[in-house]
């Protein structure tokens, strides 16, 4: 590379890096409105996040092509994790994002992931030590956004990994479930209370939870008390799949709260069912999870059963689409014996769709990059008994480690290709 060149790379890194402030300063005069979230929002971007730091120490290695990709990188907003500390620390730490995003006119995305027993001991287990713990954890989180703007994303698998499907001696009696269920109904209650905060209840992604089954606990979580929920969070399913399934989910809490059977919402057409289908054996003619041209019979259910709600009487929702560029990762056929963990840290995915809340879809509020793109989901072994993870040769970082070789793959792979944040 000639010298002109590289100066040109330095400078367009250092350029990026030092552009947030002035970039989103210039939103600071706008007229403030109670509406949380509007496709004019814009998300607050940290200078500071692990992207930036790991633009200046490529360039410093010399490395100006991922330099350059991680300078584009760190100028999109990303969520900032909540995941443990008292709560007079999660009080402050939340007060001082809230600060930093309002001063300039920006609206922070925050994530609570701290409820007892959360992962099921899994790669990203903790948690509260108790009910009573976590709501007075709650209860500073709501205290430190106060009346500033936030988007809170609340507990990623609350939802889709309740203690009762952790196992069958994790909740025999049902009592952890039933706690769990009320302490996400406690923090959207608390979290919404807050005059500007857009709450969403996670609810798992495309190729989880059947429709009625993630309605139907949603529902018991206090989603109604709420924004909607979220989908596809560190995940990597397309962005028009989870577009689908929530748009199902909306009607079928719909169905099940104000339609013509209230109380059934196991009775919903789902990504796995539907009662429009012949059901015949015939090639196309049953619903089939991972053929979505299928997915016309569930949504004939949906015409069939639920027509046309009024345009409130449906929840929104947002995707995440921090890893799904390419969409979700399918290993060689015959690879693994076991559970492949497609979900973790899956090899050779690509940033989707840049963070916005001008999404085009009525039900869909924003686009987000809730998982920080970069940080690992843990130490994946594709059930081989090892602790080698064999897609990547190595012992993956643990939960929520950064990993360069992750986020200069993601950043390369992005589709659309990546650019600079220019808004």
């Amino acid at each position: 590379m000639n010298p002109r060149s590289l100066r040109r790379r330095a400078a367009v890194v250092v350029a990026a890096l030092t552009a947030g402030a002035a970039l989103t300063a210039t939103q600071a005069q706008a007229t403030p409105t109670q509406d949380v979230i509007t496709p004019a929002t814009k998300f607050y971007v940290d200078p500071h996040s692990k992207a930036a730091k790991q633009a200046l120490a490529d360039f410093g290695a010399g490395d100006t092509e991922n330099a350059v990709n991680m300078a584009k990188l760190a100028s999109w907003p990303q969520a900032e994790w909540f995941t443990e500390g008292t709560p007079e620390e999660v009080r402050g730490k939340v007060g001082k994002l809230v600060h930093r995003a309002r001063t300039v006119g920006r609206t922070p995305v925050l994530v609570a992931y701290n409820v007892p027993g959360r992962d099921c001991t899994q790669y990203s287990s903790g948690g509260a030590a108790s009910s009573a713990a976590y709501r007075q954890w709650i209860d500073a989180f709501a205290a430190g956004i106060g009346t500033s703007k936030a988007v809170v994303v609340v507990e990623p698998d609350g939802t889709a990994l309740l203690p009762k499907d952790c196992g069958p001696t994790t909740d025999p009696t049902g009592e952890l479930t039933a706690a769990r269920l009320a302490d996400l109904a406690y923090a959207v209650k608390t979290l919404k209370s807050k005059p500007r905060t857009a709450v969403y209840l996670d609810a798992g992604n495309v190729q989880w939870r059947p429709v009625g089954e993630m309605a139907q606990r949603l529902l018991d979580a206090g989603v109604s008390r709420s924004d909607g929920f979220a989908l596809n969070v560190s995940n990597t399913h397309p962005t028009d799949h989870n577009t689908r399934y929530g748009t199902w989910i909306a009607k079928c809490m719909w169905f099940a709260t104000a339609g013509p059977e209230e109380g059934h919402a196991e009775r919903c057409a789902d990504q796995y069912y539907s009662a429009a289908a012949p059901n015949d054996g015939t090639p196309g003619n049953a619903v089939s999870s991972t053929d979505p041209t299928t997915w016309r019979w569930t949504d004939a259910w949906y015409d069939q059963n639920v027509g046309t709600p009024p345009a409130d009487g449906l929840r929104h929702f947002v995707i995440d689409t921090s890893r799904n560029g390419l969409g979700a990762w399918t290993p060689e056929p015959g690879k693994y014996t076991g559970d492949p963990e497609a979900w973790c840290n899956a090899p050779g995915r690509g940033l989707g769709p840049r963070p916005t809340a001008d999404t085009g879809v009525p039900l869909v509020d924003a686009y987000l990059w809730i998982k920080i793109p970069g940080e690992s989901d843990g130490s994946c072994t594709r059930n081989t008994g090892g602790t080698i993870d064999p897609e990547y040769g190595i012992v993956d970082p643990p939960a929520g480690t950064w990993w360069p070789d992750q986020a200069h793959s993601l950043a390369r792979n992005a589709a659309p290709r990546l650019t600079f944040n220019r808004a």
